[in-house]
């Protein structure tokens, strides 16, 4: 998936931004309400759902608040920003499924999916904008945790549909582990140089992930598919590690 970043840097000051920004965020919470109340009506959701989408999105909007730059491109978050933005919402409402104590039925899993094929291409299209508008740290990081986190909830939704064993949240919580593995092995947390070899196997992940979560997929064709997903996913975080640990010997 795409990790570029989005908005170029003006000199328009962040306490003249922050106010469009927090514009934004509220055209943000209407639209996440409005999704949630489709999804709520098309899977028979409990009222809950509706306050555990509205907690998550306040939850993202306080983070986006709280990392948003001095500088972004223009007023509010910035075109690339703002279709990230978009792509969260979707991602929280399915977010929200995770604790909901209800069995899915097969056609909504087949929301799910089409929900997360949405999230996907909007990838592509927040990449594409951004590359036209200007790129800025924060762009790049909103969208890799927004990635993250939707392989993460992608893999709980699975392990709940009994398609895989517990063992398949591995691949959503991988990144997260190698993250606090830098806390205690500071060479981790070292910048990895650009790599398609990774885009293209968190692209991988989040299909397979959508297939296993297929109604019509048996699921020992889904455990299958997971396993040897986890098993690449695994053996690219070996090679960052080696790349790491050689750049730490070096230097």
């Amino acid at each position: 998936m795409n990790a570029a970043t989005h908005g170029r840097h003006t000199n328009r000051a962040c306490r003249n931004v922050r106010p469009f920004a927090s514009g934004d965020l509220a055209v943000g919470l209407a639209g996440i309400v409005c999704l949630a109340i489709v999804t709520r009506r098309f899977i028979d959701l409990p009222v809950s759902y509706l306050l555990q989408v509205v907690v998550l999105y306040i939850l993202l909007a306080g983070l986006v608040l709280w990392r948003l730059p001095a500088f972004l491109s223009g007023p509010g978050l910035g075109a690339a920003n703002r279709v990230t933005l978009g792509r969260a919402a979707l991602v929280l409402s399915l977010a929200a499924l995770v604790s909901q104590p209800a069995i899915l039925r097969p056609a909504d899993y087949w929301w799910i999916i089409t929900v997360s094929t949405v999230v996907m291409i909007l990838d592509g299209v927040d990449g594409w904008v951004a590359r036209r508008t200007g790129q800025t740290v924060f762009g790049g990081q909103f969208d890799m945790e927004l990635d993250a986190f939707l392989i993460l909830v992608l893999a709980v939704l699975v392990w709940r549909s009994g398609q895989a064993g517990p063992w398949i949240l591995l691949i959503g919580a991988l990144r997260y582990l190698f993250v606090a593995a830098g806390w205690v092995w500071p060479m981790l947390a070292e910048e990895l140089r650009p790599s398609w070899r990774r885009k293209t196997i968190c692209v991988v992940q989040g299909v397979v992930l959508l297939v296993c979560l297929g109604p019509v997929v048996p699921s020992a064709t889904a455990s299958l598919l997971a396993a040897a997903a986890l098993a690449l996913l695994g053996a690219s975080f070996a090679v960052d590690v080696r790349w790491l640990a050689r750049r730490s010997e070096n230097n």
